[in-house]
């Protein structure tokens, strides 16, 4: 079976869930708007955002094995990338977002060569470095380009003429955006690049006696990570509309891997969970910003200690249980 049937069997199988989900989705933000609630939907962007991201960062950590901590190096390509092409070049803002994230891609590659030789905590700390170096280049430009911590301003995306300036209609536009590249990822896993990342993750060994091009496979995971994430970010950026290199730090890197862990790695719905599950906190905490690494701390020790799996393999176990429960007792009363 290939990759687009067993894709296509992934989708028809979650059909029911999908559908149900998506009606929710699509019925969201016209009745926030009707009821005059604009914050919601607001959230329902980020969300969007956060999903895309996540997605691509389990495509590398849970998928392929590579751990990375500076992922919003990527978020920045994108975000910058985009509005720096149409200030500066009066490029549409589709075209720019789309070239920010070839060239994001470009650089995930040129990073991943030599980042494929390492492993473990030697990994991390280079893509924390990574990481480090976009936010001194954002936060320190030559001839102020990015607009150094005064932040950069850009305009909306316009599609087909219609300009996505407010949250209901760039809601519709970030859950198409979301539909793809999670359809994208499943097409991805399902494949034998999936496969082949997945062995890697396993053991690297196996995998490179078994004919798996290790460093090649490990490059691709970076890449296509680096597509994913930079195209959230460029969807920010346009959301948004402004920026800063405050957007960009560690804390950012740490939420990406906190959303992953959280709600359960290699697995489609796990990025959702997590993302909805740590956006919404955050949202609630909000009083307590200052307080939020220590939150995002707590969270992971949680889910180390309690749902080493996360969310998901937490609810997954206990349906399990509970229908077991059930059998248990049918048969008694039997």
């Amino acid at each position: 079976m290939n990759a687009l049937q067993k894709s296509a069997k992934w989708l028809a199988n979650k059909n029911k869930k999908a559908i149900g989900a998506l009606i929710v989705c699509l019925a969201f933000p016209i009745i926030c708007s009707g009821m005059g609630k604009s914050y919601p939907v607001l959230i329902m962007c980020y969300l969007e955002i956060y999903i895309i991201a996540v997605s691509g960062l389990d495509i590398l950590f849970g998928y392929c094995g590579q751990i990375s901590m500076g992922h919003a190096a990527f978020y920045a390509i994108g975000a910058y990338g985009s509005g720096l092409l149409h200030n500066y070049f009066g490029i549409p803002v589709l075209l720019s977002m789309m070239i920010a994230v070839a060239a994001a891609a470009a650089i995930g590659a040129l990073l991943a060569k030599p980042a494929s030789r390492l492993t473990f905590h030697f990994l991390s700390l280079s893509t924390i470095a990574f990481g480090e170096i976009i936010y001194q280049l954002i936060s320190h430009s030559p001839n102020n380009i990015t607009g150094n911590f005064r932040g950069l301003f850009t305009d909306p995306i316009s599609l087909f003429g219609l300009q996505l300036d407010d949250p209901v209609s760039f809601a519709y536009f970030g859950l198409a955006c979301m539909i793809l590249f999670l359809v994208a990822k499943a097409f991805i896993v399902n494949s034998k690049i999936g496969r082949s990342f997945m062995a890697i993750r396993e053991n690297t060994h196996a995998a490179n006696g078994m004919g798996i091009n290790v460093r090649k496979y490990k490059v691709m995971a970076f890449t296509i990570s680096a597509i994913f994430v930079s195209f959230a970010g460029a969807m920010y950026m346009h959301l948004v509309g402004y920026v800063s290199p405050d957007t960009f730090t560690q804390k950012q890197s740490v939420m990406f891997i906190t959303m992953l862990l959280f709600g359960g790695t290699a697995c489609l719905t796990g990025p959702i969970m997590g993302a909805c599950f740590v956006l919404l906190l955050t949202e609630l905490l909000r009083g307590l910003q200052s307080y939020q690494m220590l939150i995002y701390g707590a969270l992971m020790l949680i889910i180390i200690v309690a749902m080493p799996g996360g969310m998901k393999s937490g609810i997954d176990e206990l349906v399990e249980r509970f229908r077991g429960a059930r059998k248990e007792k049918k048969r008694a009363e039997s």
